[in-house]
Parts: C-alpha cells; structure tokens; sequence
C-alpha cells in the first residue's frame, strides 16, 4: 500500500489574509476566473507562482479551438472530441465546452483579445490534428497563448487597485486548508490555502489566504518529467496540494507527449522547444532518418491524426530505425509563409541555427498536456466541498484519454466562467460560510530538491510516452526508495533538507509521479495517452475513469467510475 503524506512539512503561518474567493494561478483558468468573480463576490485574491504573465497560457503556439465558422457546428467538434477522447470523455462536459466555447471566444475578444483575422475582418481559422473543420482561432500566427495572456493580464492590471481584488505575485501554494471533518470522518470544506511568498514587507515568507471557496488553476505537471514544453513552475502544484486535502483526482495516466519537440540532443532538459501542431496542420511531414514519410501508412489523417497516435508512431520509427529524433519537413510550404505564419517558431530555431524555410527540422515527443487532474462537475467543483479546479489542473471529462487538439484553452476559458459564477451565487445564497481551517491527520513530507533529477528520471522511464507492466513496477519501486522527510535526519534528528521552495516543489513532484505512476500500473490497457507494451489493445472493460484519493491515514486508494 502507497501511503503519501497529507501535508508539506512548513513554519506555521505568520500573517493572514481574507476574501470570499481565492484564486491560484494566472493562465486562462485563473484570470478569467479571477475577472468574472472581481465584478460578483466583494473580495477576490489573485495568487501567482511568479508574475501575472507568467502562466502556462503564454506558451500556448497553436491556437483556441470553437465552431465559429458558419460551416461548422459544436456537434461536428463535440464528435472530433470524443472521437480523440478515446472513449472517456464525458459526453455531458464535451457539450458545454463546444456549446458555450464560441460565446466565450467573443468575450475574450470584448476583453481585449487580437486574433488573427481574414480581408473580411472575421477571425481566421486554421486546422491541427483531429479536427474535420478549419475551427483555429490564432494571434500572432504562433503567438495565441501570449496574446490571450496580454490581454487578461491588462484586465486585471486596470483594476489592480480596487479594493475588491488582491494579488500577490511569487507566491508559492503550500497546501489548501480544510474546516472540521464531517461525522463521516471525511475531510471539512476548503476555506484557503497556505502560500509561501517571496517579497518584502509584510507579506513575506508562510502566510495563510482564507476563503469561502478556493480555486486552483495552477496548471500541468510537466516538470515531473526529464524533459517538458512546460514551463519551469509545472510541478503539479494545485493536483499534489488536492491529493493531499482530500480530493479525488482522475485520468492521471493520460499524459498526451507532443509528437514535435524541437530536439537538441539526449542531455537537454527543462522546458523545450514546442514545435506547434500547427505547422503540420498547414501542411509539413513527418520523415523518418531515411526520409521515408510513415503517417499515410499508420493513420488516415496522416500528420494530422490525434496526437497520441503520432507520438506513438514516431516513437515506433525511432525504434525501428535506431534513431532518437524524426524530421519535420516544411520547406515545401515556402519561405514568405512560413516566416508570416510562424514568426515565433522560426525565430525560436534560428537561435538553434535551423532554418524551417530550408532544413529539415529535428522532432521527438516530451512531455506536453495532462489530460488528468483534479475530478470536478460541470462547474468546477471538486469532491472537496469548498473547492474548485479550472483548466489543466482540472479533470472535468472533457479530454478523456487523449486532448483534442486546442481544447485546452477553450476548455480554461469555459469552465472557469463557469465556476466563478457558480462561486458568485453559492455567495449570494450565504451557503458559503467562512470557516477556521483544522490540522489534518497524517504525516507531513519535504522530499530533498537534490531528489528531483531521480524522481524526473524515474517518471520519464516508467510512466513515459511507452509503458510496460515491468517498467513501470519498477518505477513504483524507486518512487518508495526516494527519502521523504522521514528518513532525512541525521542521527542527532537534524533535518537533511529544510522546507523551502524547491523543496517543496520537489515533494509535489514526487507525489504526482508516484499518483501517476500508480495509475499507469493499474490500467491493463492501450487507450489514448497511456500506451503500454505488454497490453497494447484498448479493452472495452476499461472503459472508466479510474479515481485515486488519500485516506485520513494517507494510503492511496483507487476505484474503477463508469462513465455516463
């Protein structure tokens, strides 16, 4: 039995802060739930691991995917959804994201927001893999994520000095604080969270934001990998600190690998280069070392299958053909194009001495989006009265196994709305009241930083684009041999690492792969983002959302949820 600690080892709170809603995190998620409460509820608290422009949002190339041409319908993208999805999408989510997806697209624009647009004026729309319709809206050709991250950061920058609304920058998420425990024994409502600040003044070092609902937008878990499009700050911050509260998380074992990161080398790691889907979504190939295109013969969509099934197959070639990297080829595509359409790209590889107008660009899969997360409703809520997830750190059955190409900032934009004004008017009704957080049973846990480069190697040979029951055992294994807290002592009981933040990060990053790692083992199948070796068909008995949580003890438990 896996037994993960339900809190992180910290000082006790110097100083405290109070609003009606808390929100942590500032991609689409968390600045636009941020936007719609500040005009609902009195008092919202805006945390951020860095600065307000520093979210997962700004590296988004690709685009915003919605039905906003005439010629399309939300019912053709719900169906390219759950044809991606794989089966576990959760049909009744899939409706609200395509239904309400092009009304939120339009108030993106009100707030601000420049997309590309055609003669006429109207947005215009590309395609990537997966979908049957041109449905991507696009700014700055490759610069949509930055654009959208402008224009929200200068909403809230306008009204930073209303007393409605607080932010606070370079603030680390400890843990989300819980009320009394119901009778059941289950964990009390969410009513804040604990942060760690790195500033001056007042606001400095362990604090504690009390809330009558808090709302975790703190996006994906990439830096539990060797190699990640993530940004530095994806530790999987928001899911670890669920996990340790109470909440349920689902779909953790589908990890979708971007099938075109720019590759540089097998001692490269950190946050990659993104080669966006795009590119091939405008026309490039995918060539072998042998400059044999492989996608016709693998998929009838070619470059432009789902994902996870071009990831697959790149990897296969690798295998096959001893190489650790495939070509994109776009050069057919033309130099004035290519620079117009993919500034941020094209500059990004001529820094790395590539020229996409007249080289063959070298790509291999890393660690991209995390279809799993934090298990919501429709709006936002968590198992965890009092709690709320928005974007990556949320699964809300939208991706089931394998995200649609784009959906993932639609999906941040449509249900954070939604949750904000679910908040707004559980407010209203006075059926959120303020409570005084309560210790939690269980141990506390501070995993080494010096850990983190075993844990990141443990994860990208286990849980990884290819998976095996052998493999992945042994990755169970190593996760338990890594020290936690516990066993960091010297024989006088100092500690061998003092809590801090990459401490702290590490200890997220531990739990999540060990959750990850766990989930991967269980399921005895090949389905979307998790493929696995020696189960490599997708079986019709594992059509469910397999669900973890942590006992009062701490044990990891799971349990098998059908799908609607």
């Amino acid at each position: 039995m896996t037994r993960l600690a339900t809190r992180l080892a910290a000082p006790e709170p110097g100083w405290t802060v109070e609003a009606d809603a808390v929100v942590v995190g500032s991609g689409i998620a968390g600045l636009t739930a941020a936007l719609e409460l500040r005009t609902r509820v009195p008092r919202v608290l805006l945390v951020t691991k860095d600065i307000l422009a520093s979210g997962s949002t700004v590296w988004a190339q690709g685009g915003i995917a919605a039905a906003l041409d005439p010629s399309d319908s939300p019912a053709a993208h719900l169906q390219d959804t759950l044809v991606a999805g794989a089966g576990l999408c959760d049909p009744r989510a899939v409706e609200v994201l395509v239904t309400e997806g092009p009304r939120r697209v339009r108030e993106l624009v009100a707030r601000g927001a420049v997309f590309d647009t055609t003669a006429d004026g109207s947005i215009s729309l590309t395609r990537e893999g997966g979908h049957h319709a041109d449905r991507i809206a696009h700014a700055g050709g490759d610069a949509t994520g930055a654009e959208i991250s402008r224009a929200l950061v200068a909403q809230i920058e306008a009204v930073r000095d209303d007393p409605g609304i607080e932010v606070i920058e370079h603030a680390l998420v400890l843990d989300v604080l819980t009320g009394p425990p119901g009778p059941d024994g289950r964990p009390g409502r969410a009513c804040g969270v604990t942060l760690h600040v790195i500033g001056e003044g007042q606001r400095d070092g362990v604090g504690a934001a009390l809330g009558r609902a808090v709302v975790l937008a703190t996006g994906g878990i990439g830096q539990v990998y060797r190699s990640s499009t993530n940004p530095a700050q994806a530790t999987g911050d928001g899911i670890a600190a669920a996990l340790r509260a109470g909440a349920v998380l689902g779909d953790v074992e589908f990890v979708q690998f971007h099938p075109t990161v720019l590759w540089l080398g097998s001692g490269v790691k950190g946050q990659l280069t993104l080669v966006s889907e795009a590119v091939r979504g405008e026309g490039a190939l995918l060539l072998d070392t042998d400059g044999v295109r492989f996608m016709p013969d693998v998929h009838p969509m070619a470059e432009l299958a789902p994902r996870d099934v071009v990831a697959h197959a790149i990897v296969r070639r690798m295998t096959q053909t001893g190489a650790d990297h495939v070509w994109l080829d776009a050069r057919h595509l033309g130099d004035e194009f290519l620079r117009s359409r993919f500034p941020t790209i094209n500059e990004r590889l001529l820094e790395h001495g590539i020229d996409m107008t007249t080289d063959l660009v070298p790509v291999a899969p890393a660690q991209h989006y995390h279809s799993g997360g934090v298990v919501t409703d429709l709006v936002g809520r968590t198992s965890l009265p009092g709690l709320y997830a928005v974007g990556e750190t949320a699964c809300t059955g939208v991706h089931g196994a394998n995200r649609l190409a784009s959906n993932s900032l639609l999906e941040g934009l449509v249900f954070a709305t939604r949750a904000a004004r679910h908040i707004a008017a559980q407010v209203k009704q006075g059926a959120l009241r303020p409570l005084e957080p309560v210790a939690r049973p269980g141990d506390e846990a501070l995993v080494a930083a010096a850990s983190r480069a075993r844990v990141q190697r443990i994860a990208s040979d286990g849980p990884g684009p290819l998976r095996s029951g052998d493999g992945l055992r042994r990755a169970v294994a190593a996760l338990e041999a890594v020290p936690t807290d516990a066993h960091l002592r010297t024989d006088e009981g100092r500690r061998l690492a003092a809590p801090q933040v990459a401490e702290w990060e590490t200890t997220n990053v531990h739990q999540v792969a060990t959750v990850l790692t766990a989930a991967a083992l269980e399921r005895e199948e090949s389905r979307g983002g998790h493929a696995r070796s020696d189960f490599p068909a997708t079986d019709p008995s594992w059509r469910v959302r397999l669900e973890l949580s942590l006992d009062a003890k701490g044990d990891l438990v799971s349990r098998r949820a059908p799908l609607t």
